[in-house]
């Protein structure tokens, strides 16, 4: 009995390392349980405040992108909106795991025209990224680079998630899995809703 029940220990735990879903289902249990909320630092915030006495700093970052149907954007065309950027990919278990937070996220603001969600899928593989999304019964906006990625943004490590302000400073960043669907999220993106341009 001893013997089965360490196979099925073992069984397990190298399910968690190598099986992306079981990963991401464990990972999902423990941002449920509170763990991995964002430390969102209002670094940009104060730039735009009403009355503020410090000179509004615009960034110039560059990238291009493409959605799941072809059509072409890119920052600059977002400028004026708050962009959640989260860059992913299909075979990433952290990824998995804190999509529902940001659908969750999302779906608050899916009507609001001063907010963009760009889902960046890494690899470009938008059979693969659409059959996943599809899977789990996500309604996320995927994108795909067609262009380089400001290393400001991305430096390789997945999931990565920054957020812009309106005049397309970065307000947050975040390397790693996080819960986005807690009402602090909420209250950040309220106040970079609420800022002038």
């Amino acid at each position: 009995m001893k013997k089965v029940s360490n196979i099925i220990f073992i069984v397990l735990i190298l399910s968690m390392i190598f099986v992306p879903e079981v990963k991401a289902t464990m990972q999902q249990g423990l941002m449920k349980l509170g763990f991995f909320s964002p430390d969102l630092k209002e670094s940009t915030l104060s730039l735009n405040l009403p009355n503020s006495t410090k000179s509004e700093k615009t960034e110039d970052y560059k990238l291009n992108l493409v959605d799941q149907k072809g059509n072409k954007t890119s920052l600059e065309d977002m400028k004026g909106k708050v962009v959640f950027i989260n860059f992913w990919a299909t075979w990433c278990g952290p990824c998995i795991a804190e999509m529902p937070s940001i659908e969750k996220l999302r779906n608050k603001y899916k009507d609001n025209s001063q907010v963009v969600f760009v889902i960046l899928e890494v690899e470009g593989n938008k059979a693969k990224a659409t059959k996943f999304m599809e899977s789990r019964k996500l309604n996320l906006p995927v994108y795909y680079p067609d262009s380089e990625i400001p290393t400001e943004f991305f430096e390789g490590r997945l999931p990565t998630t920054v957020i812009l302000d309106k005049a397309g400073n970065i307000a947050h960043i975040t390397e790693g899995m996080t819960d986005y669907s807690g009402q602090d999220v909420v209250d950040f993106m309220d106040k970079l809703i609420a800022m002038h341009p």
